[in-house]
């Protein structure tokens, strides 16, 4: 723990006294989906069905071709991004911001390519941290010239990391994102009232079931027939998997990290033909 870590966040958690409840029952949550983890007695990649060669995969899902143009660039983009970072002094990867971690460079991958052939017009995500999905997600709205971008976040507990919140995204793409300060749970639905429709909603905020669940049926309520939820560190709780076994006309797939061997993500493609 970084030297005066606690006191400053101990301060912060007393002026906002609702977030301290949001941050010990998110602790309690955790646990609980931990003993439910190990409950399975098997890896949580066999648990989830993890496919290996997800790319191909992800675009035969989204009828769209492969190989793909955007994922043949898409290393330029993410070099830069890092680099970027690393020369604003930003330490970037595994637990850089406040012990969580940097969007993973597979899960970047997929929401790039996501962007590129669906051509969102309305995004929302929960976490920011850093901003990096945030700054992929945008930068593929920028080439095509159309979308806008939501982001919730609680900002770390640690008020000297907020200068960091958002960090990655230049002010030229600025104009397409808006930052909202808060849970997902007391933000989220106030922010989806806005909206007719969702193209596009990720995950990567508080990894529970019980935040998970209430973030996908929130957003599935309004997404567009043919939309699509992406949903990092599914491997923290079961609530991915039995949100998509609710239906089963539901198209989805999950997939490893590169940055950590462990971690899973996944994407979930709403039925054209909803009930």
């Amino acid at each position: 723990m970084r030297p005066g870590y606690a006191v400053r966040a101990t301060r912060n958690i007393l002026r906002h006294p609702q977030e301290g409840i949001d941050r010990v029952r998110g602790r309690m949550d955790r646990r609980r989906d931990k003993k439910e983890l190990d409950a399975l007695g098997i890896p949580a990649s066999d648990f989830f069905g993890t496919v290996a060669d997800w790319a191909p995969r992800l675009h035969a899902e989204l009828e769209q071709p492969w190989p793909c143009q955007t994922a043949a660039s898409f290393g330029e983009l993410w070099d830069r991004i890092v680099s970027e970072l690393s020369s604003a002094g930003v330490r970037v990867g595994k637990q850089s911001y406040g012990g969580w971690n940097d969007c993973d460079r597979a899960f970047a991958e997929a929401l790039s390519c996501i962007v590129a052939h669906e051509r969102p017009a309305t995004v929302v995500e929960t976490g920011v941290g850093h901003g990096v999905t945030s700054r992929v997600i945008l930068e593929g709205m920028e080439r095509h010239g159309s979308g806008h971008l939501w982001s919730i976040d609680l900002p770390a507990a640690d008020p000297a990391l907020h200068r960091q919140i958002g960090i990655a995204i230049p002010e030229n793409l600025r104009n397409r994102w808006t930052y909202i300060e808060g849970t997902s749970r007391k933000r989220l639905p106030q922010l989806l009232m806005e909206f007719q429709a969702l193209d596009l909603f990720v995950h990567d905020s508080l990894h529970t079931r019980r935040n998970l669940g209430f973030e996908l049926e929130s957003a599935w309520a309004i997404m567009r027939p043919g939309g699509v939820a992406v949903v990092d560190d599914i491997n923290h709780s079961l609530g991915f998997k039995r949100f998509v076994d609710t239906d089963d006309s539901t198209v989805w797939l999950s997939a490893r990290h590169v940055s950590t061997a462990a971690g899973l993500w996944g994407v979930a493609i709403k039925p054209q033909s909803s009930q």
